[in-house]
């Protein structure tokens, strides 16, 4: 179910405790609210539907669908470069580090633990989104 946004500040620069499956759900609300904005959003973090677990959901480039991630954590990281983001929690454009390509250990809807690596635009997209669940405001 489409949830609403989170604008507290506050609330989003806390890290987020880790999720297990009885947050299944927390999955599908953030999924359900990402594509209720996807004309201005293509990624969210659980914290940004009011729930702290480290949750995230983004458009994956490659295979043209939205993507949700338990648990994510990035375990190898190249290619540095400089950006400006926009969110859907915060107002304005805000300068990021972000590497163009990255590995990810996370866990699927079944908990069972992967490990991935993405590149691009969808590789700046986690790394945002991980960021909300370690509490960093871009």
């Amino acid at each position: 179910m489409q949830q609403p946004i989170m604008t507290d500040e506050r609330f989003l620069s806390r890290p987020s405790g880790p999720a297990n499956e009885d947050d299944l759900t927390v999955g599908v609300d953030l999924a359900d609210t990402l594509a209720a904005h996807a004309d201005s959003c293509v990624g969210m973090a659980a914290n940004m539907i009011g729930v702290s677990k480290r949750i995230i959901v983004f458009a994956d480039e490659a295979t043209g669908r939205n993507m949700v991630m338990f648990n994510p954590r990035i375990v190898e990281r190249s290619g540095k470069y400089e950006t400006e983001e926009g969110c859907l929690s915060l107002t304005g454009m805000r300068t990021a580090v972000r590497y163009e390509r990255i590995t990810v250990t996370y866990q699927t809807r079944r908990f069972r633990e992967v490990t991935a690596t993405f590149d691009g635009f969808t590789a700046q997209i986690i790394q945002h989104e991980i960021d909300h669940c370690d509490g960093v405001l871009i």
